[in-house]
């Protein structure tokens, strides 16, 4: 007997299962699918444990008569297409026939629909792929998916889904990629304990961008609108069914895009932000996140991501979407075309709203430029990016068109510090007014009780951590002064240094906040009146998981309404904007990972965002005195040559590089 065997059907849908359904929101998407197929104008979800215990979809589409119902479980089972000649022009969101019996081979589903028109509908229960039950129902007009138990007769499966939290932020994601696609729709989602998301039906797609992000958000965006024809030469050959017959080739059609691009002073850490549709198909494409990437070239910093909502309008012919069951991934006829274009239009609508012409324009005529804007110096407290990085400086690069920058009317290089009052508000502000202490020959001291203490003054002591080399030599430095304001420039025995005085802070910072949190001596700060921040729905799902944590780091912020936490206590040296821009980007880099993003990995996460974001800001005045403190304490941290986010601290220019520049050696 042979050993080749024909595979049941329910083995066949369990393997088809898992090209199709990997997660809870794998399912989601599939449902919302079919319901905007059915020309559904509300969407409601509902999920419990992350949608491992539930999921449930109800639309107010057109419905099905009891014999379609029992037909759509079927496997290859669709209404959408009929021949192999209408894969060439699909123009649904689903078409395949696969994801209904899919879904119902690995949980216990329950399907409720009656077809407009109809008096009575239909009510079908399955598990595992058997059907239990058949029966006429009452209910609306519409269909409703109940999906219980995800997984349960696949358990390698179930295995190796993630925590609960990072599962609905799978699926809140998933819903709101779809409510911006579909300003048009009412779209909801619930689950066990209150709503994430409710957008009811707009006229304009700024107006759910405005729902969904609010105003702050919309008001970093900047529309864009562009179109070209395809070629007509680039037309796909005739199937080779159809070269005998009258053919008559489609009409080339045009490439469309529209939607929003962020101005260059909104960046995030990951793409999560970037939102791409095709035909109103959500995809991930590498061809168009580099063409976006591209976009933004010398724009922003080669490490941060623009927000893009992309709506590209093309013919069926020029784009396969029939390459992946999750549909998530398509394929272009004219890749290159698309690719240019994209990028070219992306360029044209930063260069027509010129996001800094604005500022220029405001300043004072009597006030040289490159005292206000130097083409090096960052911008700082931009949405996402650590201060200190490089963008602002690329930003006002590509604002001007033409060289308007006039050459520099007083020399700044090598200006002494004067003795003036830093800025800097909180724990910064309170150790650079710290009394003055001489620079320590004998660079790091050991800070007694888990305290920086920089009343007490930095004891000498040997060094407690990395190179003692590095520490000795940071110990040992007398500082010259300030380079614009943003660099120290200091000097020892073995050359002259550039100290990035940002970073420097940040790292002292760093490590101050990990010993206080070891030992539970996080300092907090009331706020006169609790800061209200409004949160994407992943985002309050993320809060929830990670609220202990940030309580632990001096933080006391709770839920106030569906959307919004209120923040009522924060760590010393944070708050207004800044305290709102640290909370998003810890609840952006944090519960993407796996089921347990390790403890120690989001500690040191949460800690280096609040370093960042007390540290002394660049264009800050320091007197001696405090850069002399700075440097000391720099001396006494365990990795004085980088910050948290692995950036440089210091550049060293040994006296025999110098020397041997000048032409002496």
């Amino acid at each position: 007997m042979g050993r080749i065997r024909v595979l049941s059907d329910q083995v066949a849908n369990q393997i088809a299962a898992g090209e199709v359904v990997d997660r809870p929101a794998s399912v989601v998407k599939e449902l919302l699918e079919n319901a905007l197929d059915a020309g559904a104008t509300r969407i409601r979800v509902e999920v419990e444990a992350g949608g491992r215990k539930l999921i449930r979809v109800t639309d107010n589409g057109i419905g099905m008569m009891r014999d379609d119902a029992m037909l759509a479980f079927e496997r290859h089972a669709t209404s959408k297409i009929r021949s192999s000649d209408d894969l060439l022009t699909i123009a649904t969101l689903g078409f395949r026939g696969e994801a209904l019996p899919s879904i119902a081979s690995i949980s216990r589903l329950e399907m409720i629909t009656r077809a407009q028109g109809e008096e009575t509908g239909t009510c079908i229960e399955i598990a595992g792929g058997k059907m239990l039950r058949v029966e006429d129902t009452g209910a609306p007009s519409g269909t409703s998916f109940t999906i219980r138990d995800l997984f349960y007769n696949t358990p390698a499966r179930r295995k190796f889904l993630k925590a609960e939290s990072t599962e609905l932020s799978h699926v809140s994601a998933l819903v709101t990629h779809y409510a911006l696609a579909h300003p048009d729709k009412h779209f909801e989602l619930h689950s066990a304990t209150h709503a994430l998301l409710n957008a009811p039906p707009v006229n304009e797609p700024s107006e759910r961008v405005f729902q969904i992000f609010g105003a702050e958000t919309l008001h970093q965006l900047i529309p864009m609108a562009a179109e070209r024809p395809f070629d007509r030469a680039g037309l796909p050959e005739p199937p080779p069914w159809r070269r005998d017959q009258d053919y008559e080739p489609p009409d080339p059609g045009f490439l469309r895009v529209k939607g929003f691009i962020s101005k260059p002073a909104l960046q995030k850490l990951n793409r999560n932000s970037i939102y791409i549709f095709i035909n109103q198909r959500l995809v991930r494409d590498r061809l168009i996140l580099h063409a976006i990437t591209e976009g933004y070239r010398n724009i922003i910093p080669p490490t941060s991501f623009p927000v893009a909502l992309l709506f590209l309008e093309m013919p069926p012919h020029e784009v396969d979407v029939n390459v992946h069951p999750a549909k998530t991934e398509v394929r272009f006829r004219q890749s290159s075309v698309l690719h240019d274009f994209l990028r070219d239009s992306i360029r044209n609508a930063l260069m027509k709203a010129r996001p800094a012409a604005d500022f220029l324009a405001a300043l004072s005529a009597s006030e040289p430029v490159s005292s206000v804007l130097p083409a090096t110096t960052p911008v700082q407290d931009s949405e996402v990016i650590p201060a200190g990085s490089e963008a602002a400086g690329e930003v006002a690069a590509f604002a001007l068109t033409e060289p308007v920058l006039p050459a520099m009317e007083q020399p700044l290089p090598f200006a002494k510090a004067e003795m003036t009052e830093p800025q800097v508000q909180g724990a910064a502000g309170a150790a650079l007014a710290a009394p003055a202490h001489p620079a320590v020959a004998g660079a790091a001291a050991r800070v007694p009780g888990g305290s920086c203490g920089h009343d007490a003054g930095p004891e000498e002591a040997p060094p407690t951590g990395g190179e003692a080399g590095t520490l000795a030599s940071l110990a040992s430095l007398k500082p010259l002064g300030q380079l614009r304001e943003s660099f120290i420039l200091a000097v020892n025995d073995e050359g002259f240094w550039i100290i990035d005085q940002h970073v420097a802070h940040e790292r002292v910072l760093f490590e101050k906040i990990l010993r206080e949190r070891e030992v539970e001596r996080v300092h907090r700060q009331r706020l006169l009146m609790p800061l209200l921040l409004d949160l994407l729905p992943h985002q309050m799902v993320r809060f929830a998981e990670i609220a202990q944590e940030l309580e632990r780091n001096g933080f006391e912020a709770e839920p106030f309404g569906p959307h919004t936490i209120a923040i009522k206590a924060s760590p010393v040296g944070l708050e207004g904007a800044r305290l709102e821009r640290m909370l998003v980007e810890v609840l952006e880099q944090t519960g993407t990972g796996t089921q347990s993003e390790n403890l120690e990995t989001m500690r040191t996460r949460i800690a280096a965002s609040i370093a960042c974001h007390s540290a002394i800001k660049i264009n800050t005045p320091l007197d001696p005195q405090r850069m002399e403190w700075l440097l000391a304490e720099l001396a006494r941290t365990a990795h004085p040559t980088s910050c948290p986010h692995g950036r440089p601290i210091a550049l060293r220019y040994s006296w025999k590089d110098i020397q041997r520049a000048f032409e002496r050696i």
